[in-house]
């Protein structure tokens, strides 16, 4: 997005309530919880058991729905969806959630998350006769639900999931029923839950908290759940493999008041904080986090060091998202209405700076320039997670390699083209340990692969990024 500090989005947020006469209102807020997961469109398909009806837009969620467009939206059950919207891909049509009707009834399709083998399988549907709507992976899913559509809904839906590759958190309503979904590897998050009779399905459990539902487990990897007014029943599409959550939703995506994988993402952040002062000590006065993902591991490694923690750098929450930037000056003059360092705190100091992660080096580097130019006398730079240094494949815009400045520098190269006095990185064995603390197995695991280049799942010769789409 234009003007925005930090290098890597996420693609979506999924919210949805099943049984509730309030259910528009209570996803509205819901996906409000989940804004930080995208930000350029929101969607919410509504039904009364007997019709559907969805609305969508570009924008915040409150820009999408004023209330008196919520209040047109009545029903006892919802879904909804936020995205970052991909280069290429800005167009009404792929805003989620993608609503199907047919003469059997409707269906709506939320998706977070990439398939490696969508291009793949929209050569084959369109070979069949079948014609795309959008570019969206999600539609993908949907031809191949109703291509199966000889069979009950949940079984068409099992074998639709069997054909696809990647990563996924999928949330589909019908008339009356809704189904959720998660890949055979867990990817990418999602949880369900409760709020007296009615169930709630969230990207994150930070969005139960906010309407006041209770957080009950995790959607399991392969699993399909239906809900309807019988309550809710559990089937498998694929056997599990070891799960392989997405380690970059510790790292920066998810809230830090959501809990992944019965894990707190703050305290996780925390312990990343203390492993980067354990294998990345620096002699220095003060300790300040980039704001706001980085803030907690910034804590972490003041903690572990003893050097005070202070606020050396402010953000500003009233800068418009689409602040223009038609020169190099303007750009520079962006990240200073939008970014603050604190003189009274850094001016003749030694300064840690803790971000979470770094993906092409410039936003890093207008940071150390800002902190100097307060007047820190040095800027230790401390990233608590390993060098990012190749594409993700799965529903992250990391860029391809030729952009990754750590897949094109090193150690030193990156220092110095950041300006910054020293510079470390977070281990892959001590951001693990700092996740899961020594407690990987079976279940339990993290996908590593834009630090590693360990992809888990096999990555199509004609796979197309997320951000690249036509």
């Amino acid at each position: 997005m234009p003007g925005e500090i930090k290098g890597l989005n996420e693609e979506c947020g999924i919210f949805g309530v099943f049984g509730h006469p309030d259910s528009a209102q209570l996803t509205y807020y819901g996906l409000h919880a989940l804004q930080h997961r995208g930000q350029e469109g929101a969607g919410i398909v509504t039904s009364d058991g007997d019709h559907m009806k969805v609305s969508k837009g570009h924008g915040l969620i409150s820009e999408v729905f004023p209330q008196d467009r919520l209040d047109s939206l009545e029903g006892h059950s919802s879904v909804g969806h936020v995205r970052y919207a991909t280069s290429g891909d800005r167009s009404y049509e792929n805003i989620q959630p993608l609503m199907f009707r047919s003469q059997t009834g409707g269906l709506a399709v939320a998706h977070n998350g990439n398939l490696v083998n969508a291009h793949a399988l929209k050569g084959q549907l369109e070979a069949q006769g079948s014609i795309l709507q959008t570019t969206s992976d999600t539609e993908v899913v949907a031809h191949l639900i109703k291509r199966a559509g000889h069979l009950p809904m949940d079984e068409a839906i099992s074998q639709g999931l069997s054909m696809i590759k990647g990563a996924y958190a999928f949330l589909m309503m019908t008339e009356n029923k809704m189904y959720v979904a998660n890949d055979p590897r867990g990817l990418r998050p999602i949880s369900i839950g409760y709020l007296g009779d009615a169930w709630c399905v969230s990207s994150e459990t930070c969005a139960f908290d906010v309407i006041g539902a209770t957080y009950e487990r995790d959607v399991m990897p392969g699993e399909l759940l239906i809900i309807d007014e019988n309550g809710i029943e559990s089937k498998r599409f694929s056997a599990p493999i070891q799960r392989t959550l997405c380690s970059m939703e510790y790292v920066y995506f998810s809230r830090p008041d959501s809990d992944l994988d019965g894990k707190n993402v703050h305290a996780a952040r925390k312990r990343m904080g203390k492993s980067l002062h354990a294998e990345s000590p620096a002699e220095a006065d003060v300790v300040t986090g980039v704001p706001d993902s980085s803030i907690s591991a910034a804590i972490g490694y003041a903690e572990a060091s003893g050097i005070p923690y202070e606020l050396g750098l402010i953000k500003n929450r009233y800068v418009g998202r689409t602040f223009i930037q038609p020169s190099q000056e303007l750009r520079e003059q962006g990240v200073k209405m939008k970014l603050s360092a604190v003189r009274g705190i850094v001016e003749g100091k030694r300064v840690v700076m803790v971000d979470d992660s770094i993906v092409r080096g410039t936003t890093s580097r207008r940071i150390v320039k800002l902190l100097k130019e307060a007047g820190a006398t040095e800027v230790h730079v401390r990233i608590a997670s390993p060098p990012i240094k190749n594409p993700c494949y799965y529903g992250i815009d990391t860029s391809t390699s030729g952009e990754l400045i750590a897949a094109n520098n090193t150690l030193e190269e990156m220092r110095e083209q950041i300006g910054a006095d020293t510079i470390s990185f977070l281990s892959v064995e001590g951001l693990n340990d700092a996740i899961y603390q020594g407690q990987e197995s079976l279940n339990h695991g993290g996908c590593t692969a834009c630090f590693t280049g360990n992809y888990p799942t096999e990555i199509y010769p004609n796979t197309v990024l997320p951000y690249e789409k036509a």
